[in-house]
């Protein structure tokens, strides 16, 4: 982010939690503590948020930790993010994604992939499709599909000759960026949404056991990869380029050769394939995906992919502290009444729209869409706050939390602008010189969005027979 809006942004934050400090307008309702915690989470969502002075998420991870201790909650609430079995499944997840890269698979997928279609825009954007869904099988890291794919994307670009800022180079880096995020939303282990979500929804006693691998599964594969279709036509209707790709660009990319398998490569795609096989059957053989995550990180660490020198640079264990500390949020709104009090305003506000399930769905996934303008810490903040309220929704309008489930999967990919995305940004450096332009970023952005809501809209009947609405 530029470093004036960071500061600005921050100043302004600590601006407004001092005047809460001072005016205190919620003591009635908050009490002391729960003032005092709801103003350390904001000031936190502020350094998450606009990173001033480059700060890491840890470090705002430490300050709210410390902050949180500072007025009296109790250490196991604070640090009760570490203890959830979401937070080893990341840590197992991110081991995933690190040897997917280091051994070379997740680049010979891909090109393997790329290498069955003849160059045109239809046939690579099913490419990218396969692509995104294939390696989202072998890791849950967005971060790690991204560093594979918009790389050969913008090489591919390259050989086909399109034109930096063209409508075609565009297309086809946003759909390899678009592709390494949204299919793997629709089960459990395909992303790093899966996991967070099971360990917020855990933490409130009203929704333990609710989310499961196979309930994830039942709500979100439709809605998700519905989307993911309506994407893909969109794009190719909104955003299609007239320029035709170069005939020898086919010939370029059949004839890029691949090395050997090595052995690492071979045991690294023997034991994330049975990993896959084992989340899906975990549930009939009584075997659940955290032991399949840190079994297979073992078997890893016991074949030498990962060396011990690796444990520490291996993955960002910046993300780990961060999202230890956000999956506490909960807890601590809970244990300080900021839950009921959110409760309070947010379940009387969508009065109006429960009068219909179809209204309901549309305008609760448009919120979080633009929310997600807001919240642009990965949405990490949202996924764990909003679990706790959900029970409250359900009780007065009937709406099951699993319904919420699929929208905050889809709103936590939205990317109308490319920094609330840090997936997008992400993006755009490892295309090189040729990145895609803001213009194409919001059509394809406004894309997504409205496939989302079709793909929503389209789900309610479904969830009304399942007893969801």
């Amino acid at each position: 982010m530029d470093k004036k809006i960071s500061l600005t942004g921050i100043i302004i934050v600590f601006a407004g939690c001092l005047l809460l400090a001072i005016l205190q307008p919620l003591s009635e309702k908050l009490g002391s503590q729960g003032q005092w915690a709801l103003i350390g989470i904001i000031f936190t969502l502020g350094l998450w948020i606009f990173k001033p002075f480059g700060l890491p998420f840890s470090a705002g991870g430490i300050f709210f930790a410390a902050y949180m201790l500072a007025i009296g909650i109790p250490v196991p609430t604070v640090f009760s993010g570490f203890t959830q079995s979401a937070i080893w499944t990341l840590v197992a997840a991110l081991f995933f994604g690190f040897v997917l890269s280091k051994t070379g698979l997740g680049y010979r997928v891909a090109l393997m992939i790329l290498k069955l279609f003849k160059p045109s825009f239809v046939s690579l954007t099913i490419a990218w499709a396969l692509i995104g869904i294939v390696l989202s099988l072998l890791t849950p890291s967005m971060t790690v599909r991204v560093a594979i794919m918009v790389p050969i994307a913008a090489s591919c670009c390259e050989l086909c000759n399109l034109k930096p800022g063209s409508k075609g180079n565009s297309l086809i880096l946003l759909t390899a960026f678009a592709m390494a995020l949204i299919p793997g939303e629709g089960w459990l282990t395909g992303s790093l949404t899966g996991p967070v979500l099971q360990g917020a929804y855990e933490s409130v006693p009203e929704l333990a056991g609710v989310l499961t691998s196979a309930s994830y599964l039942k709500v979100c594969i439709i809605p998700l990869e519905l989307t993911t279709i309506l994407m893909l036509i969109g794009s190719l209707i909104f955003l299609r380029p007239k320029e035709k790709l170069a005939a020898e660009a086919g010939k370029a990319i059949s004839e890029k050769k691949l090395d050997k398998m090595s052995r690492e490569e071979i045991i690294t795609a023997i034991i994330l394939v049975a990993s896959f096989i084992l989340f899906f059957l975990g549930g009939k053989i009584g075997i659940s995906s955290l032991v399949v995550c840190l079994g297979a990180t073992f078997l890893l660490f016991v074949f030498g992919v990962i060396k011990p020198e690796e444990i520490g640079t291996g993955i960002s264990w910046d993300l780990i502290i961060f999202l230890g500390m956000a999956l506490a949020l909960g807890n601590i709104c809970q244990s300080t009444g900021i839950i009921d009090w959110l409760s309070s305003l947010l379940v009387p506000a969508l009065k109006p729209f429960s009068v219909s399930p179809f209204l309901f769905v549309g305008v609760v996934t448009a919120v979080l869409f633009i929310w997600h303008l807001v919240d642009i810490a990965s949405y990490f903040p949202t996924f764990v706050i909003l679990p706790p309220i959900l029970p409250a929704v359900s009780k007065a309008y009937g709406v099951d939390p699993l319904v919420f489930v699929p929208v905050l999967a889809l709103a936590g990919c939205a990317f109308f602008m490319s920094y609330q995305n840090h997936w997008a940004i992400m993006s755009e450096k490892a295309s090189g010189d040729r990145p895609w332009t803001a213009g194409h970023l919001l059509i394809y952005g406004l894309i997504y969005f409205v496939s989302a809501i079709i793909s929503m809209l389209v789900c309610v009947p479904i969830f009304t027979s399942w007893g969801l609405l």
